[in-house]
Parts: structure tokens; C-alpha cells; sequence
């Protein structure tokens, strides 16, 4: 309890001397109370102060955080402040013993770290686990009431197996730990340990229970009772450990959750306002764009008709874009409503075809059907589809005319229908097929002469899971790419 509350409590060098003081006087005191010769109340001093700053020390090196809520920081503090921290004093003591009784040092060296050790780990651990946010969990009354019950269980059993019951029955304990750590975690655990090293101990240095067997030494009955606590019941302090770590690591994943679902709504809401601030004066430059180029606001030159197409086209990519960005905020807020009714897979992709080639970069492409099969009817929103198919038709165009060919498919799968748009260009790389459906993402085309703005694969994969399907993409560097839909037959 020493070494927690001096880890618990230290600010500076001057605060660690007067703490050390005050202990070592304690400690001095204790051993003359307890009616030890001066020589050996000395001795037992030092060697007390040696495995207390040891500990102390260690564990600052090794475990500063003091944060046994991980199985890493449990497993630094055990190590460091329990099974390293009692070595040098426990020699120290063999040593002493052995020059001035006689006592023989492997027994004494024993003796000393197997206490000391246990000592260090059960009520330092409970000490150091004594948090305020651990201690505020037991503020809502039925948490209360939960550990005080579990507290109960384990004295409860504690003393029946180990004081009441002469028969070995310590593994009994274990059940009643485990529940306790899955229940309670790292502060419950601690407090169960203290509750078995004392009764398990205890019982056998009193000369009850399991351990009591009047033909074996008092010291190998502690030590069997000490060997019990260290093998059968302090692992399970990890388990609580690794518990709350897991719960640690859950909760911040909550968070994180809440903030990117917040963050995602704010960018929603932005692009909602962008889209409806850019819709309404583009619509006026398309007009005055469209008056100028038929000569309605006065005689236009060849080059003046040249440069108000121009505007015209431009402002109509900056309006489909302003229509996209509308898309995907009300995608993203759920406020696009599909009306999921048999379609014709084959007839659908038929009219997207026939868009599709009536744009000036088709021209020179050859469009292919391949719709195998008979039922090629799928459960879907044919407005919605329509705009997903024609959006990588879009894309197939732009990025694989070099192929020449585009090909649309459909085919039966199991539960299902397959839309494929197949373009024969230069392919994507397994890098770039994981960061397609990212919006504003162009895979570096961004000063290509190709338009685009990266939101229309991004939009896609939205409007297909809200019709219930699937969305991807197969393809290699220069074996081109077969974007696919898979949904749901009729």
C-alpha cells in the first residue's frame, strides 16, 4: 500500500524525500512494536525501503501512465512493481539472515519474494486501481448495489473454501473472479483479489482450511496458499483488464462514429446550399448564353455565337454538377426516396445506350448488348437506375473510348440480376479501384483534359445500396474495366 500511495501521490524530488522518511520511521516503528531486536528491526528497515523505492522506480520507468485498464500497462506494473521490485530486498534479506542466524538463504529468498511479491501485486494494484473514474462508475445506484452483492459473493465463498472447508477447494474461486471481472473489470477484480489473498493466506497461517495439514511447516502452508493466489487468480486481473481496454476501445469508436456521422451531416447541408446557391444564376447565364447565340439580343459574329456556346456548355457542366452535389447531400441526409417496382433490365439499359450515343464524345464508338437470358426483370427504382447505369456509361465513354467499344450486360445471378458496363481502356490499378468511390476523388485526372468532378461514382454506389444492391468494379492495368450492379430480381 506504500508504494501505490507514493505512486498515486508524487509531485516532485522533495515531496519523494519526505514521503521516504516518513515511511522509513514508520516502518522502524512497526518493527519495534512488533518486539524485533534493534539489529534486526534495522535490517528489516532497509530492506523494506529497498523493495518500496524499487518498486517506486521501476514502475515509473516502466509503467509511468499507471493505467492498468490496458493488458499492457497491467502487465508493466505486475512485472516491474511486483516480480522485479522484491528480487534486491529479498536477497538482501537472505543475506543478512543467513551471515547472522544461520537461516538457510534459499528458504529465506523464498520466503520474502513470494509475500512481498504477492503483497505488491494484489494491494498495489488495488491501490493504484483506486481512480476516480473508476470509483465514479459505483455512483449510479444499481452499479452500487451490483458490487456490493459480487463483494459479498466472493467473501462469501473466500471464506467457506478457504477457512470453513478443510478439502482442497480453491479452484471454486475462479468461477466467482471471472464473473466478477466481466462485471466489475479492473477496480472489482482488485478489490475480489485482496478478499482471496487475505482469506486464502490468512486461513493458512491460522491454521485453517485447505492448507492446514498440521504435518506440513508454516511457511510452506503459506506458500502453497501464496502459489494458489499467483497461478490460479492473478491472471484473471488481465482478463479485467483486457475487458476494459475492450470497452475503452469501444467507446472511442462510438465517438468517433457520432463525429463522422456529424461531420458527414455538415457536409451535407453545405453542399445542399452550395447546389441551390449555383442553380438559380446559372440558370440565368443558360438563358442569356442561349438569346445571345441565336442572335436575340442583336447581330452576333461567328466568333461571338463560337464564344456564347461556350458559356452555354460551361454553365450546363457547372448546373449538372450543382443537380450532382443536390444528389449526393440528399442521398447522404436520406432524403432520397426510391420507388422499388419490377424493371426491365434489358429495355432500361437499351435507353441508356441510345443517351449515351448521341453525346459528341461517342462518336466514332460502337455500343454492344449483351442481355442473356429470359427474366432479366430486377426489383429497382428505373429513374434511379437509369441515372446509375447512365453515369458509368458516362464514365466508360470519357475514360475507355480508346477501346472503342462499350458494352452493356445483363445476366441472371442467383437472387439476382448483374448490370455490367465494359469498357475496353487502359484499366485502373488495385490502388485506385479501393479510392473510386470516394467522392471528389478523380485518381489524379484532376488537370486532364477529360471533365469531371469526382462525385458521380461517389453518387452511384449511394442510389444503388438505397435500392438494396451492390456496386463495383473489375479491372487490370490495360485489360480496361466492367463496372457492375448487382440487385435484387422482381
Amino acid at each position: 500500500m506504500a508504494a501505490a500511495v507514493w505512486l498515486r501521490t508524487s509531485r516532485d524530488r522533495a515531496y519523494d524525500l519526505c514521503f521516504g522518511g516518513l515511511l522509513a520511521v514508520g516502518i522502524m516503528a512497526g518493527e519495534v512494536l512488533a518486539g524485533n531486536p534493534p539489529g534486526l528491526s534495522v535490517m528489516f528497515t532497509i530492506a523494506n525501503m529497498i523493495e518500496i523505492v524499487g518498486a517506486v522506480v521501476l514502475v515509473r520507468r516502466f509503467a509511468p501512465t499507471l493505467n492498468l485498464s490496458t493488458v499492457d500497462g497491467a502487465l508493466r506494473f505486475l512485472l516491474a512493481g511486483a516480480v522485479l521490485a522484491p528480487i534486491p530486498a529479498a536477497a538482501f534479506t537472505a543475506i543478512w539472515l543467513t551471515a547472522t542466524a544461520g537461516a538457510d538463504p534459499l528458504t529465506s529468498f523464498q520466503t520474502w519474494w513470494f509475500g512481498h511479491a504477492l503483497g505488491l501485486a494484489v494491494f498495489g494494484a488495488f491501490g493504484v486501481s483506486l481512480t476516480r473514474p473508476h470509483l465514479s462508475a459505483l455512483k449510479r445506484p444499481w452499479r452500487a448495489v451490483e458490487a456490493t452483492l459480487l463483494m459479498a459473493l466472493v467473501a462469501a465463498v473466500t471464506t467457506a473454501v478457504f477457512v470453513v472447508i478443510q478439502s482442497p477447494m480453491g479452484l471454486a474461486i475462479i468461477p466467482v473472479m471471472i464473473l466478477v471481472a466481466a462485471r466489475l473489470r479492473v477496480l472489482g477484480t482488485a478489490a475480489a483479489l485482496v478478499l482471496v489473498t487475505l482469506s486464502a493466506v490468512g486461513g493458512a497461517m491460522a491454521g485453517v482450511g485447505p492448507f492446514s495439514a498440521p504435518e506440513v511447516a508454516l511457511a510452506d502452508r503459506a506458500l502453497l496458499a501464496q502459489t494458489m493466489v499467483f497461478l490460479g487468480c492473478l491472471p484473471i486481473f488481465l482478463i479485467a483488464a483486457l475487458l476494459e481496454e475492450r470497452d475503452a476501445l469501444t467507446e472511442r469508436a462510438r465517438l468517433g462514429r457520432l463525429r463522422a456521422e456529424a461531420a458527414s451531416e455538415s457536409k451535407s447541408r453545405l453542399l445542399a446550399n452550395v447546389a441551390h446557391e449555383i442553380k438559380s444564376p446559372i440558370g440565368g447565364v443558360i438563358g442569356i448564353g442561349d438569346l445571345w447565340r441565336g442572335g436575340q439580343l442583336g447581330p452576333v459574329t461567328e466568333q461571338q455565337a463560337e464564344m456564347a456556346d461556350m458559356m452555354v456548355r460551361t454553365a450546363r457542366q457547372v448546373e449538372a454538377l450543382a443537380h450532382d452535389l443536390l444528389d449526393v447531400a440528399r442521398a447522404e441526409a436520406g432524403a432520397v426516396k426510391v420507388d422499388l417496382r419490377p424493371t426491365d433490365v434489358p429495355g432500361l439499359l437499351e435507353d441508356v445506350r441510345r443517351t449515351v450515343a448521341l453525346r459528341p464524345e461517342a462518336v466514332g464508338l460502337r455500343f454492344e448488348m449483351d442481355c442473356a437470358g429470359d427474366g432479366l426483370v430486377a426489383l429497382a427504382d428505373s429513374q434511379r437506375l437509369a441515372q446509375v447505369v447512365g453515369n458509368l456509361a458516362s464514365n466508360a465513354v470519357k475514360y475507355g473510348a480508346g477501346g472503342g467499344v462499350v458494352r452493356f450486360v445483363a445476366r441472371r445471378i442467383p437472387r439476382g440480376v448483374r448490370i455490367e458496363v465494359v469498357d475496353r481502356g487502359s484499366g485502373l490499378t488495385v490502388e485506385k479501384q479501393a479510392q473510386l468511390f470516394e467522392p471528389f476523388n478523380r485518381l489524379g485526372l484532376e488537370r486532364s483534359a477529360i471533365e469531371g468532378h469526382g462525385i458521380g461514382l461517389a453518387l452511384a454506389k449511394r442510389l444503388t445500396e438505397l435500392q438494396g444492391g451492390t456496386i463495383g468494379v473489375d479491372s487490370a492495368p490495360g485489360a480496361g474495366a466492367a463496372f457492375w450492379i448487382e440487385l435484387p430480381a422482381a
